[in-house]
């Protein structure tokens, strides 16, 4: 069992875009540094539905001052931007200690100047580090958000088997009953993908329309099938139970509270049901060392100009400084900007690798404030 004590005076937490990115220029800065993800890189994104194309352009999304070309010239894929990230990660030759996740962070006073000890568990056994600083570049989407409404515990039947959080790809559902409950863009894109390959889909969501901040391809497509009756389409309306081949849905007021009214109620049939409800972050590594936390998404509390948190020491980058996005406001293309101020403030110099955009949006900050 590895138990030795390793020393680094950064350690940064996250293989996803910006920590690939926080890497490369802190390998360039020549910093003592270790780098820990706790799956594969890129772990968000692998689970991405298959084929699916990002909002950004290949150039918002590019990281590290390394060209994104795509094979259509057209908005990256999920595969081609995991293989991008891959090649980054070759290119600068990053070491990067993937399956290790991070179990605890604590402080510690040490007179070398050491802050942080880190604990981590992977396949081989723990192993234990001391660190002067931490960055966690862990992103905001890590557990799915569960089916619950205000009153009600979690929807009954939302753990059955044909019930999933997550879409990887349409297959499955030809010929099948669906049910797609979510009203922006995973959920539209689900239904649209699904419906045109063979599955009898329904969609529902809380909110009385759809949303019109989803992918403006997507809005027209969704908006004419819906229109033509060829996805059956309530908006307003949420599921109260889901059973085996059927799912009870209910109308929603302006507070989302479903009318559990028995006649205003309907059930409609589903094989299968996708709850593409949004995700959630898991901000257990900020509460263990001390980060106050506001707002229902639990945003962390930070100084914008260099990304440090209330502790001393520890930072945060890329989404995770929004916490969980309510209304996203935070992606990939105005995260750049993290690394220009982590840098300068851990080395008094810019990064040399970056994505020209961190600078044109040095000075935003699309951070929730506090109410």
């Amino acid at each position: 069992m590895d138990t030795q004590l390793e020393s680094f005076d950064v350690c940064l937490v996250g293989a996803g875009p910006i920590g690939i990115e926080l890497a490369v220029n802190l390998q360039a800065a020549g910093a003592s540094y270790v780098h820990l993800e706790a799956k594969q890189l890129g772990h968000t994104i692998s689970w991405f539905p298959r084929q699916a194309r990002f909002f950004s352009s290949p150039e918002r999304i590019a990281i590290a001052g390394v060209p994104l070309v795509t094979v259509d010239q057209a908005k990256a894929s999920r595969e081609e931007y995991l293989a991008y990230l891959q090649g980054v990660v070759q290119q600068f030759a990053l070491p990067i200690r993937t399956y290790e996740r991070v179990s605890e962070i604590s402080k510690i006073r040490d007179p070398e100047g050491y802050q942080f000890h880190i604990s981590t568990a992977r396949g081989a056994g723990p192993r234990n580090y001391r660190v002067k600083k931490v960055i966690l570049a862990i992103g905001d989407m890590h557990h799915a958000r569960q089916l619950r409404h205000p009153g009600m515990d979690v929807v009954p039947g939302s753990d059955l088997p044909h019930v999933s959080h997550y879409f990887d790809e349409p297959l499955p559902y030809f010929g099948q009953e669906l049910l797609v409950v979510g009203g922006k863009n995973s959920a539209i894109e689900a239904a649209l993908r699904c419906y045109r390959a063979g599955a009898k889909v329904t969609l529902c969501h809380r909110e009385p329309q759809i949303s019109s901040s989803i992918k403006y391809w997507l809005k027209p497509e969704i908006d004419w099938l819906v229109e033509n009756g060829a996805i059956q389409h309530f908006p307003a309306h949420v599921p109260v139970e889901i059973a085996p081949d059927r799912v009870r849905l209910a109308p929603v007021d302006s507070e989302n509270v479903p009318d559990l009214t028995p006649e205003r109620q309907r059930e409609i049939a589903a094989d299968f049901v996708l709850l593409l409800i949004g995700y959630v972050m898991d901000s257990q590594l900020f509460r263990s060392i001390g980060v106050e936390l506001y707002g229902p998404g639990d945003t962390p509390r930070l100084d914008p100009a260099t990304m440090q948190t209330n502790v001393p020491g520890f930072y945060v980058a890329g989404t995770a400084s929004a916490g969980t996005q309510l209304s996203y406001r935070l992606f990939i293309e105005n995260c750049h900007a993290h690394v220009v101020r982590i840098l300068r403030h851990l080395t008094g110099k810019d990064p040399s690798h970056i994505n020209p955009l961190a600078y044109a949006r040095l000075h935003e900050h699309p951070i929730p404030e506090e109410s």
